[in-house]
């Protein structure tokens, strides 16, 4: 009897791939640089295929919409009821897709690649590239106000993640590919390598002091190199010849970074009021979207500038051809438009929107200004182009890659002055106005800080509550001198604290605040009390408050030493904080993310119950998974914070295919430990000692 094949097992075969492509590498005895610059590579190539791919889909579903290719003419020529129907089906199509398909369509994406990196170790789901290029081809096509640079930036992201996934990765590596697609998705969208990659440091990453800089400018320049071939090497935008009239213009360009500044706080502010109106409502994903449709279309039935991404209508603006009161009146239809179409679920990016938005500011107030000095102002066009890179760099807090998409889109030296000028100054205006920018305000507003997971913030993640010192020397308001004197002498502490009648801390005192009361101790011991020599100054913390603020508040107020008051509203004393210990928990904090990463994916000799010692007092160790931890998640567990120990690893034995095969994990908060599991644990040794033997 012939047995039935059972279904092909597509996740075997590309583990298979994996293994193979693995050890072929490590035959070929590469450099770990080396992999890495051979990877971006292939990450570039990818990258920039997806974004000319995606240019191309757009194209075939304008003309299957719009009855001819991208720009306003075919839609001017549709009649109105078609105009309202077509962005309607978007909007229903791309809620499907993000109902039943990948809720991380929906959106711009830039901020769920960087939650992914921040807490995700940079893993991105595969099926991201297919379903966000399809959503926002589509929802670009249909008529949705966005922009395809997010979807780009998103698609090479989640292909750096998948190649990352494919070759078994590290986190840290992980990271830096993801960031690698993302700068060769903004490069080949905008024909400008070095502000994509600019862009993936400052924007995806948000540290400048990424070390792995070189893998993410080579995706950039290999993306680039494939959008030139098939998109042709010019500018995404026909920008005209550039001339600063007079060193006066200067002045004009400052005042329209703070008009840049302000409009791109009120793209913020609407933004996520739109969002926060439609997430209220219950319907689902389709229907929230039908609604946004319908009103984008009714809205462009009065204005059709506002339909897709735009690029037509800042051509208008950058050549001088924009009328001032319809750019004026375009700077609000658009942000409108846009954040009806990104709250309502649609799928695509606000970089261009900004753009956009930048480029009818610019026109508009180059024509009001030229009209009162035309002898020494430029063109609207050339406020057209800087306003556009001060909007970018205020909405999205990333000045620099701002300044440099729009320079290489120029190739123009002199344009550099005005524009460092005009972004600067919005820059600032937004970020002293609005924390967040406009990608991180999406998942503050989830209740995620990605900032608290990266080294630059580490104290950010830890409370004082883990370091107070249960100790602290008190002394009544009442004491005498002699007994102050006493205290302070004995005392291992650089401070006493005075306490009030009910118990609580009205003041400090130390050897230094009494020093020259001491050289007149024999007239004054029968006089002062402790409360005559405090000082009332005192500056305390909270059990809750993070060790960022407190090692500011050191810093500020030149103390070592501070005393820690409880969260349970009696202001009840706990203890006291020295900054040595801070400095002392942030450099252990560094030291155990950094062994966390590299060898997350690499250690892979720890035998049984051998432990192996790393620096000082610290051991790694491989422990089998103590009985009252199974079937708990490593969040429940908290064994940082209660045991003081890292988990690095997990080894998992599982069956495949009738045989044991050995898994090695990469712990997560979800992570749920099982019977006969091995944990590679990292701490003291007296901390593995009682871990062990829990």
């Amino acid at each position: 009897m012939q047995t039935k094949p059972g279904p092909f097992n597509y996740k075997k075969l590309i583990e298979s791939l994996s293994d193979f492509f693995i050890e072929t590498l490590d035959k070929a005895r590469l450099t770990e640089h080396g992999f890495v610059l051979l990877v971006a590579v292939v990450i570039g190539l990818l990258g920039g295929y997806g974004a000319v791919f995606i240019q191309h889909v757009i194209k075939e579903f304008h003309i299957l919409l719009w009855k001819g290719p991208p720009g306003l003419e075919p839609i001017l020529a549709m009649p109105w009821y078609w105009k309202i129907a077509i962005p309607t089906l978007g909007g229903i199509v791309v809620g499907l897709i993000i109902r039943y398909w990948s809720a991380e369509a929906k959106g711009h994406g830039v901020p769920e690649v960087m939650e992914a990196i921040a807490l995700k170790n940079g893993v991105i789901r595969p099926r991201v590239v297919f379903a966000k290029l399809l959503a926002s081809a589509f929802y670009i096509a249909s008529g949705g106000s966005v922009g395809r640079e997010g979807p780009v930036i998103q698609i090479g992201s989640a292909v750096g993640s998948t190649v990352g996934q494919f070759f078994k990765v590290n986190p840290k590596r992980m990271r830096t590919f993801v960031a690698c697609g993302a700068a060769s998705g903004i490069a080949a969208a905008f024909n400008a390598p070095v502000a994509g990659a600019l862009f993936a440091v400052e924007i995806i990453l948000g540290d400048f002091a990424v070390p792995q800089f070189s893998p993410i400018v080579i995706s950039s320049v290999t993306a680039t190199i494939v959008s030139r071939h098939y998109l042709g090497d010019f500018p995404a935008f026909e920008v005209p010849a550039y001339n600063l009239v007079s060193p006066l213009e200067l002045i004009n360009y400052l005042v329209l970074g703070l008009l840049a500044g302000f409009v791109a706080l009120g793209f913020i502010k609407m933004l996520y009021a739109s969002e926060e109106f439609f997430d209220r409502q219950k319907y689902p994903d389709y229907v929230k979207g039908a609604i946004g449709g319908i009103i984008i279309g009714v809205t462009g039935l009065f204005f059709p500038q506002i339909f897709g991404v735009g690029y037509d209508t800042m051509d208008l603006a950058l050549s001088g051809q924009m009328i001032w009161q319809l750019a004026l009146g375009l700077i609000l239809i658009k942000m409108f438009a846009t954040s009806i179409s990104l709250g309502s679920g649609g799928s695509g990016g606000i970089f261009a929107p900004s753009l956009f938005l930048g480029a009818m500011l610019g026109a508009f107030y180059g024509q009001v200004i030229h009209q009162f000095f035309p002898d020494w102002t430029a063109s609207a066009g050339a406020y057209a182009l800087v306003a556009m890179g001060g909007v970018v760099g205020a909405a999205t807090h990333g000045p620099i890659a701002a300044i440099l998409i729009i320079f290489e889109m120029t190739n123009d030296y002199k344009i550099i002055l005005p524009l460092m000028i005009t972004t600067i100054i919005a820059t600032l205006i937004s970020t002293r106005l609005q924390k967040e920018s406009i990608y991180t305000l999406k998942l503050v507003r989830r209740g995620i800080d990605i900032f608290a997971g990266r080294e630059v913030n580490v104290l950010r993640s830890l409370k004082v509550s883990s370091v107070v010192k249960q100790s602290i020397e008190l002394v009544d308001e009442r004491s005498t001198f002699t007994d102050v004197l006493q205290k302070i002498v004995r005392s291992p502490h650089n401070y006493i604290y005075v306490t009030d009648t009910e118990g609580k801390i009205s003041g400090y005192i130390s050897m230094h605040e009494i020093r020259q009361t001491i050289m007149d101790y024999d007239n004054l011991k029968n006089i002062l009390i402790a409360q005559d020599l405090s000082n009332p100054n005192v500056e305390i913390v909270r059990e809750s408050d993070n060790l960022d603020y407190v090692m500011k508040k050191f810093g500020r107020t030149g103390l070592d030493e501070m005393p820690v008051l409880a969260d349970n509203g009696d202001d009840k004393i706990v203890g006291t904080i020295w900054q040595t210990d801070v400095i002392s928990t942030y450099n252990q904090q560094i030291f155990l993310r950094d062994m966390s990463g590299e060898m997350g994916q690499s250690v892979r000799n720890v035998t049984k119950d051998r432990r192996v010692h790393v620096v000082k007092d610290y051991h790694l160790e491989e422990i089998e998974t103590p009985s009252i931890f199974l079937g708990k998640t490593l969040k429940e567990i908290e064994l940082r914070k209660k045991y003081n120990v890292e988990l690095l690893l997990i080894r998992r034995k599982v069956r495949q295919d009738g045989r044991m095969v050995t898994e090695y994990i990469q712990p997560q908060a979800k992570s749920t430990l099982q019977m006969n599991d091995t944990l590679l644990v990292f701490g003291k040794e007296k901390d593995l000692h009682r871990f062990e033997n829990l």
